[in-house]
């Protein structure tokens, strides 16, 4: 029997990306009614920018849901006209609940309050570690061996709230941003159809969160994107599988950006390292770069302007391998 037959919970959601697309798809399948979807003003993208609806936005529509986009949720804000008109929209939607991932904008007070069992938050990480905006990203590069989901009764703190159900899930060697996401987002799918399931029949325990162990994923930079040669090979590596598919860490070479994709660290190069960035080998097995510390970092996956993610041994078929040993990456 669905949640709605079952114990008539109307939801409403709360999401931009394809990490939220999951959760919304999870909700439907259970047979949740979900009259109203909250999500990000539609914004250009790609190469010809022209505006296109969040993957939030296209679900919902392709389902019949309305569709609510304000700018901002401050009923006294720059975007007050906006706030209000989400407000009217989410009070004749007459929900119990509101489910948020990954939404892109701060609830208020009177967002928080005006469900009668408030706001659940689908969280990308085991909390309270990797509270704030890239828990995926920050996990990969400070190479934690585990992550996972958190549901969270959300309050007006950021990513504070009480934690009501969590699932972890092992980091592998391998993991970038993209394939650790994919994993996350079908695990909060499942996470919170069970949470609402509990939350309809009053058996959700909250759990504060503890104080000790917290950290703040910060929204990646841009600049944090340029390859610092100095840091030693494994940071690097991490970085890269973190930065990937967004936004993507770089270098230079002869004046020209050059993405970096796969790498792996190599131990034991010092006796041939003079000057960090410095190409020690290029050919079918990698570019191989002088690191900070003993290990040199192997990349094995590159791209340059314009083109596409090539192998090292597809790369350098264009290019003469040698011309690049000797040199110098900025």
């Amino acid at each position: 029997m669905t949640l709605e037959l079952e114990y008539g919970l109307r939801v409403a959601f709360a999401g931009t990306p394809e990490f939220a697309r999951v959760a919304l798809q999870s909700l439907l399948d259970a047979g949740l009614t979900v009259p109203l979807v909250l999500t990000q003003p539609d914004r250009p993208a790609g190469r010809g920018l022209k505006c296109l609806p969040s993957p939030v936005k296209a679900l919902a529509l392709e389902r019949g849901i309305a569709v609510s986009q304000p700018r901002g949720l401050k009923l006294d804000g720059r975007f007050a006209e906006d706030a209000i008109a989400a407000q009217a929209e989410l009070v004749a939607a007459r929900v119990d609940v509101m489910v948020v991932a990954a939404y892109g904008l701060i609830l208020p007070a009177w967002a928080l309050a005006l469900p009668r069992l408030g706001c659940l938050n689908i969280h990308g990480s085991l909390l309270p570690r990797w509270r704030g905006a890239a828990p995926i990203h920050r996990a990969i590069e400070a190479g934690d061996a585990e992550t996972g989901v958190t549901i969270m009764q959300m309050d007006e703190g950021l990513d504070t709230g009480d934690m009501l159900l969590s699932r972890s899930v092992l980091i592998d060697s391998q993991d970038t941003t993209a394939t650790l996401h994919d994993r996350l987002a079908a695990m909060g799918g499942e996470l919170i159809v069970g949470a609402l399931h509990a939350a309809a029949q009053g058996e959700l325990i909250p759990q504060p969160q503890p104080e000790r162990g917290v950290t703040y994923a910060h929204k990646i930079d841009k600049a944090e994107a340029a390859v610092d040669w100095s840091a030693e090979a494994s940071v690097l590596e991490r970085r890269i599988r973190a930065f990937d598919p967004f936004p993507g860490v770089h270098t230079v070479w002869q004046g020209l950006p050059l993405k970096l994709w796969c790498a792996r660290v190599v131990p034991g190069s010092a006796d041939r390292v003079s000057v960090a960035g410095t190409v020690l080998a290029a050919g079918a097995q990698g570019l191989k770069v002088a690191c900070g510390g003993s290990a040199a970092l192997e990349v094995t996956e590159l791209q340059r302007p314009g083109g596409k993610r090539l192998s090292a041994a597809t790369f350098f078929q264009g290019h003469f391998a040698s011309d690049w040993v000797g040199g110098m990456l900025g």
